[in-house]
This record gives C-alpha cells, structure tokens and sequence, in this order.
C-alpha cells in the first residue's frame, strides 16, 4: 500500500515516515506544494496525506485538483493542519477531503486513520 506524504516540516515527515513503514506501508514523500500534482501523478498513491500549509501552493488548492482529476478524485486524503480553526475543516470537507486532523497529533491517531481510509483500497 503506497502512501504519498505531501508535507514540508521535517519532524512530521520522519515521524509519520516511521509510524507507517513499521506498519508496512510504503511512504514516499514531497515536501512543496507547486509541483505536488506531478508528484502524485508519478508515484500513483493508494492514498494521500497533505499538509494544509505548503511553500508553492496549499493543500487546499492542491486537494481540489485531486478531485478535479478523474484518475485521483476517489482517493483518499487524510489533510493535517496546525490551524484546527473550523473555518480550515469546512473548507475541506467542502473540496471532498476524507478526513481531517489537527496538529499536534498521536502517531496512533495517524495509524489509525491512515487504516481506517486504506481499507477498502
């Protein structure tokens, strides 16, 4: 199962690199948002994790492009953001986000999560 980490801060990318490789999952990951839809387009995920906040181009405009394309628009996106600020969330349910969390997080919050939306890929 291929994970495509879209994040830019260094301690979250080795972390939740670690939690899910242990896991078994496969993580590769890419660290700005301008060119992040060829990023995608090459490693062909099973699933996404996107930080909300990215040099280039933000998560936002990054997850409505996800769902614009018809090859990506099914799947899933686990969105993190430091900013929990409800305005944030509704913006993201409203572009088809699969789930959202706010930073800090538990890495069993992430597991958890990233199990719950691979599972039925």
């Amino acid at each position: 199962m291929r994970v495509l980490l879209i994040e830019d801060e260094p301690n979250i990318i080795e972390a939740i690199n670690f939690i899910l490789s242990r896991e078994g999952y496969d993580v590769v990951t890419h660290a700005n948002g301008h060119d992040a839809m060829d990023a995608v387009r090459e490693r062909s995920p099973d699933m996404i994790i996107l930080d909300v906040m990215l040099p280039g181009r933000s998560g936002f405009e990054i997850l409505e492009d996800l769902r614009a394309d018809a090859a990506y628009a099914e799947t899933p996106v686990l969105m993190l953001t430091a900013r929990g600020q409800t305005r944030d969330r509704e913006l993201a349910e409203k572009l088809g986000v699969s789930m959202f969390m706010t930073k800090p997080f538990a890495n069993s919050e992430v597991l958890d999560a990233v199990r719950s939306l691979t599972a039925n890929v």
